[in-house]
């Protein structure tokens, strides 16, 4: 593990995870390039910063759970030949069902460079703490559709409601949210803004 960057589970107890890119769950329907172990790493300014999230979460009852932190360039690089090879269907339906695989890029899903790679940006959800139940969110992680935008029309009130448990949490908590993704946060001052890193989660 590069200096200055750590497992969030070490530093952070009680935030749960699954490191989506490191199992057959996600749009590429593969493991990706990098994600070794099935660990959420970050620096270490965003493991305080979380550390303070999970306070604010189980104050209302929530727990985090995480599903991508630090991503590896070279994960960025197998996304950007995953869009380019011939449509098969197998995840379309679940993260990309209204767009085709080039668009991920053009309507801003997916990025060439992706601040992930940065290390303090976060893909998170909320799970209730009495039921270890996830939070309705009205779509799930990596879906990839006006649905998944901060502000979209077509949920739930109580899916609504959570989403804005989730940005007030982590806001409070010293993070900015990613317009077209409600799962999506970024630390403010983060330490590497213009570093992008490809060691392997390992």
């Amino acid at each position: 593990m590069k200096d200055d960057f750590a497992f969030v589970d070490e530093l952070v107890p009680g935030i749960r995870w699954d490191a989506k890119y490191a199992t057959w769950d996600n749009f590429t329907g593969k493991p990706v390039d990098g994600y070794v172990a099935n660990r959420i790493a970050g620096t270490r300014a965003l493991c305080a910063a979380l550390a303070r999230a999970r306070d604010r979460a189980v104050s209302l009852g929530f727990g985090l759970l995480l599903w991508d932190g630090y991503r590896p360039q070279r994960a960025v690089d197998c996304f950007l030949r995953w869009s380019e090879q011939p449509e098969d269907g197998r995840t379309k339906l679940r993260h990309y069902p209204n767009i085709d695989r080039p668009a991920m890029f053009e309507q801003g899903y997916v990025a060439a460079r992706s601040g992930h790679s940065r290390g303090s940006t976060v893909d998170l959800t909320l799970y209730h703490l009495a039921t270890g139940e996830l939070a309705p969110m009205g779509g799930a992680h990596d879906l990839m559709d006006v649905v998944s935008h901060h502000g979209a029309g077509e949920i739930a009130p109580v899916e609504a409601r959570n989403r804005q448990y989730l940005c007030s949490i982590m806001e409070d908590s010293g993070f900015g949210r990613y317009d077209c993704e409600w799962w999506h946060y970024t630390l403010h001052d983060e330490p590497y803004p213009d570093t992008y890193f490809d060691f392997p989660i390992a």
